[in-house]
């Protein structure tokens, strides 16, 4: 039985009523339990000569292109070595059938004789000349073989630079550039190509940032003058009961564009490298939203069950915090009147995790995926706006993208979602990096 079930419960697992493609609800006791999702594989009957086939192209995809170069040059040199020895056998081979034999003054022996002698010489030394050649050509062609491992080596290093550049290229190292020096060939124009590619990105998150700066300021300046104005204006006894309504109203309005401009904005902030890399424990950060949401998830009558374990990882804690919260928050307002919230953290799969849990309405498999984009609600709603702004799942996946994580959601059975994100394992954490 799976910890933590309880007899007669619905364990996860056993796919009793649960439709395939979702995740049964958290049995009551058994909070502990990460939901997963388990699609049964169905695999069909083949033929050995398709998985033959199958095999071979599986092992073709995994050689690199140095080997496939290596393997193409010893090829060549196989087929021109063959070539060689055939030619050079057929000419030895004239060459001595074109030789005549003839006896010694004194000597007397039969015609046949010396032709059978004559044929027997030239099938001795055309059999020794075989076989010093193929012995030649196997040891020339292993020779060639190594050589043009390293020929090729020596041709790729440029295109591994390339890769090595590209591979630590990130927003804030967009100012480096390749740079490559030698003959003016294929590989100098794709490396210089690649150069001016940068210089363009460079200029554009440039501009992108700046953007985000300015726009804090200017979005942000007048939404506040106008929340300042408008609660001055309820504050005043002499208002009349209609006035107080539209200041409400747009008072209402004018907040949900604050948290609009903020969530935009922190959407930016996270979708850059991160600036800050510290030892952060998600169980600790779970600990710390849920504090936060109390009074707003004690309002709503909803049921909080959670299971809040040690999760190390490294990242920016704000970023972490913002993420967590963000999951809270969307379980909290697409969420059924009685209904519950579940907030695991731990290791999960060998992974630092933080999984949420919460009942709601039915949401289809297939519109899982765009929950994620900015300004996407359930059953693609983009009008509804009292519950949000429809950032939440999409700074949840930018700030996951940041730390190199993964985050996975799946369809809960009789409505809701189950959201789990994983981040990598750092085994390379200091001790002044630990988690506090």
């Amino acid at each position: 039985m799976t910890p933590g079930a309880q007899p007669g419960q619905p364990r996860e697992g056993d796919g009793a009523s649960v439709p395939p493609g979702e995740v049964p609800p958290t049995p009551p006791g058994d909070t502990g339990t990460w939901r997963r999702l388990v699609t049964p594989s169905v695999e069909l009957a083949s033929s050995p000569r398709s998985s033959m086939v199958r095999r071979v192209g599986h092992l073709t995809d995994n050689i690199s292109l140095r080997m496939r170069l290596t393997l193409i040059y010893g090829a060549l040199f196989f087929a021109a070595g063959s070539l060689l020895v055939l030619l050079n056998y057929v000419i030895v081979a004239t060459v001595l059938d074109s030789l005549e034999f003839t006896v010694a003054p004194g000597y007397d022996f039969d015609p046949a004789v010396v032709e059978q002698g004559k044929n027997d010489f030239i099938e001795g030394v055309l059999g020794e000349l075989t076989r010093f050649s193929i012995f030649a050509l196997v040891t020339v062609g292993l020779l060639a073989l190594v050589l043009g491992y390293a020929v090729a080596g020596r041709a790729l290093s440029p295109l591994h630079k390339i890769t090595r550049i590209a591979r630590r290229l990130s927003e804030r190292s967009l100012h480096e550039r390749i740079a490559l020096s030698g003959p003016d060939d294929e590989i100098r124009e794709l490396a210089d190509t690649f150069d001016a590619m940068l210089e363009r990105l460079d200029r554009a998150f440039d501009g992108q940032r700046r953007f985000v700066a300015n726009a804090s300021h200017e979005l942000r300046t007048p939404l506040a003058i106008n929340r300042t104005l408008l609660e001055v204006a309820l504050a005043d006894p002499e208002a009349s009961s209609d006035l107080k309504t539209v200041g409400r109203t747009l008072l209402e309005t004018n907040s949900r564009h604050e948290r609009l401009i903020d969530g935009l904005l922190f959407l930016a902030k996270s979708d850059r490298e991160l600036d800050v890399r510290t030892g952060v424990d998600l169980g600790e950060v779970s600990r710390t939203v849920l504090s936060q949401l109390s009074g707003e998830i004690e309002a709503s009558g909803l049921t909080l069950r959670s299971d809040l374990r040690g999760a190390p990882v490294i990242g920016d804690p704000v970023l972490l915090e913002r993420l967590v919260a963000n999951l809270v928050e969307n379980a909290l307002r697409y969420n059924v009147p009685d209904g519950e919230i579940t907030v695991r953290s731990g290791i999960n799969e060998g992974a630092p995790a933080v999984q949420v849990e919460n009942s709601g309405p039915v949401i289809p498999a297939y519109e899982i995926e765009g929950l994620f984009e900015p300004f996407r609600r359930g059953s693609g709603d983009r009008v509804r706006s009292n519950k949000g702004a429809g950032l939440g799942l999409s700074i949840v996946r930018s700030v996951v993208r940041a730390h190199g994580g993964s985050v996975t959601a799946w369809p809960r059975s009789g409505g809701g979602i189950v959201v789990t994100v994983r981040f990598p394992q750092d085994t390379h954490r200091t001790d002044t990096e630990s988690p506090h």
